[in-house]
């Protein structure tokens, strides 16, 4: 007697044979591939809080080059001093972990990995939220004091790493986005927005708190002026800009507690 496969019990059970199969691979797939995403994503990350120390490969006025993938352990250990969690609530830092304290907590965890969005996502629940901060050594042997920062541009999310001095001087700045648009938000990675930060301050003499705007009709398009607390913006990128801004404020005054510490002591 002849099978009938043209029922729908025969459609049915060969669409789940399919997506057992399908999900299967893509697990195996997945699972196959999470030692080189973590890898990937070190690299990264490493590379990005290098650049804003001015650790990096740029040559005169060119594109950004990140110093090489083989190179970035070895000066990320040798540039990076001192990787330090402020444990923050309602803009208080309540607690100082060292890198050591930390990975003690969390089996083994560099801080330099601390997801930036979830502890955001922290501190809008009412908890408290952990804040990375990297202490290291610019090319001219600076101390510099490099910050994670993440916000919301025109399509999605943005973020960045500032280093700054003691004095909260912008000495270096790396910015990414998820999905900008190319040729206006998408900008912010390019090296002549990034490099206009460098001089800015965040404070003023008294040390108030300002933060650094993307001024649109910015009177200083040079940035000749750093103590004017604006850098000029991105043709066609006003929400953009104004995210980068927003970002800026938002997260580095979290800092300041540490920053008002550190000038005591020193």
């Amino acid at each position: 007697m002849e099978k009938r496969t043209d029922k729908n019990g025969y459609t049915i059970i060969f669409a789940i044979i399919m997506v057992v199969v399908v999900g299967s691979l893509l697990a195996f797939t997945a699972s196959s591939l999470k030692p080189n995403i973590a890898e990937n994503e070190r690299i990264e990350k490493q590379q990005n809080i290098l650049y804003a120390l001015g650790v990096n490969d740029n040559e005169g006025d060119g594109d950004i080059t990140f110093v090489s993938t083989k190179e970035v352990a070895a000066l990320f250990k040798t540039k990076v001093s001192e990787q330090l969690v402020l444990e923050s609530k309602d803009g208080k830092i309540i607690k100082t972990m060292t890198r050591q304290e930390f990975m003690d907590a969390n089996n083994g965890k560099e801080p330099y990995l601390i997801d930036v969005k979830k502890q955001q996502a922290n501190a809008k629940a009412g908890e408290s939220r952990l804040l990375p901060l990297f202490v290291g050594q610019s090319k001219d042997g600076e101390t510099q004091y490099v910050a994670p920062i993440r916000g919301k541009g025109l399509w999605d999310a943005i973020w960045g790493y500032v280093a700054v001095d003691k004095d909260m001087i912008v000495r270096g700045a790396f910015f990414d986005h998820a999905a900008e648009t190319p040729g206006l938000g998408a900008n912010i990675k390019q090296r002549y927005f990034m490099d206009d930060f460098d001089g800015e301050h965040l404070l003023t003499d008294a040390g108030v708190f300002k933060g650094i705007k993307v001024a649109k009709g910015n009177a200083d398009p040079k940035n000749m002026d750093k103590t004017d607390y604006e850098v000029d913006a991105l043709a066609g990128a006003t929400i953009t800009g104004d995210g980068v801004s927003a970002m800026i404020k938002a997260d580095f005054k979290l800092y300041m507690p540490y920053f008002q510490n550190l000038k005591k002591v020193n």
